[in-house]
């Protein structure tokens, strides 16, 4: 090839293919080894590094419906937190990098996390500090610090935005910027923080606890109009198990040998879903819960996984089916604290 003085050579992705047709090649290459083409050449590296090929792959990992579920541990015996990603496709785990922490023997009621799920990045709370996984590089990197330092809150992700909850008030972060903001002040004090995130709106409450001799409180905040406002009583006094956000509609997965539940804002109750029970012979306590779609993603005791799918049936109405995705037996002292579930 012959170049002109003050051109330099295109390097082609693949040789003998076009470069568009190349980059949904690259496109094609799954999570976690995605961070290992930039070894691959100089040209593979600028390829993925281009903030369109960035939007890209957002937008092809959605089309190919495969999220991944991440699981933050809690070693039982070294007391380390420790992340691991699983997918539920072909049920192959992978190792995330230690988070950039002062230490990783931390309380699991300090911390919070949270994940904007179709831009791949998850966030991980505590004290006054903020730090950001992104699966497109598999890096962790620092973003700015929350505004009051915090020891016990919860956080979720409500139209783009993570929102914090605790003693220490509402904060709300805005990615773009990178900037905290206050919100409303958390109009009540919980002795712990089951969230749920629906419509728009974060439902708050500490269900019911043992020895039950408190009934729950619990709150509703709005985010479009910064407000709170007390949960309804039929929401508090039904809410016993993990809740997650599936098919518009919140459900729960009872602390108990029950059948799952949905909750029926019109009425204000709590009905029972038809089809399979969560597979308790499978799943130990704790366990941590999160809904994408029409999946609900449970990770128990040892990291085992099971994965319920959510069908609205015309005939039979709301039912479940569940697959049980059994965990490497390294991962047996592991106990879950948290877990997002986000394109990669």
């Amino acid at each position: 090839m012959v170049i002109a003085e003050g051109e330099e050579e295109h390097e082609e992705l693949i040789p003998g293919l076009p470069d568009e047709i190349a980059e949904i090649c690259l496109l094609r290459v799954p999570y976690p080894y995605q961070p290992l083409v930039r070894c691959v050449s100089s040209s593979w590296n600028r390829a993925i590094s281009n903030p369109s090929f960035l939007l890209s792959k957002k937008n092809f990992s959605k089309k190919l419906s495969n999220p991944q579920l991440f699981v933050l541990g809690f070693h039982t015996v070294t007391s380390k937190l420790q992340w691991q990603s699983l997918d539920p496709s072909s049920n192959r785990w992978f190792i995330l990098p230690q988070m950039p922490l002062p230490n990783d023997t931390v309380c699991s009621t300090s911390f919070a996390s949270a994940s904007l799920q179709t831009q791949g990045k998850i966030f991980f709370m505590r004290g006054t500090s903020t730090i950001v996984y992104r699966t497109v590089v598999n890096k962790w990197s620092t973003a700015s610090e929350m505004i009051s330092e915090k020891s016990y809150f919860a956080a979720e992700e409500v139209n783009g935005r993570i929102v914090t909850v605790g003693k220490s008030g509402t904060e709300i972060y805005d990615p773009e910027d990178d900037t905290w903001r206050r919100g409303a002040k958390f109009p009540g004090e919980l002795e712990r923080y089951e969230t749920v995130v629906n419509g728009g709106k974060i439902y708050v409450t500490e269900g019911w606890w043992w020895p039950f001799a408190v009934r729950p409180r619990g709150w509703v905040y709005e985010i479009s109009s910064d407000t709170w406002r007390e949960m309804s009583e039929g929401m508090k006094d039904g809410w016993a198990g993990e809740s997650v956000s599936v098919c518009g509609k919140v459900f729960m997965i009872p602390d108990v040998d029950l059948p799952m539940k949905v909750y029926d804002e019109a009425t204000d109750t709590w009905r029972c879903v038809n089809g399979e029970r969560l597979p308790r012979d499978k799943v130990k306590k704790p366990f941590v819960a999160r809904g994408l779609g029409d999946r609900i993603y449970v990770a128990s005791l040892g990291l085992k996984v099971v994965v319920g799918t959510v069908v609205d049936d015309d005939v039979c109405g709301l039912m479940v089916t569940w697959q049980v995705l059994d965990a490497p037996e390294a991962f047996g002292e592991f106990s879950p604290c948290s877990c997002q579930v986000v394109y990669a």
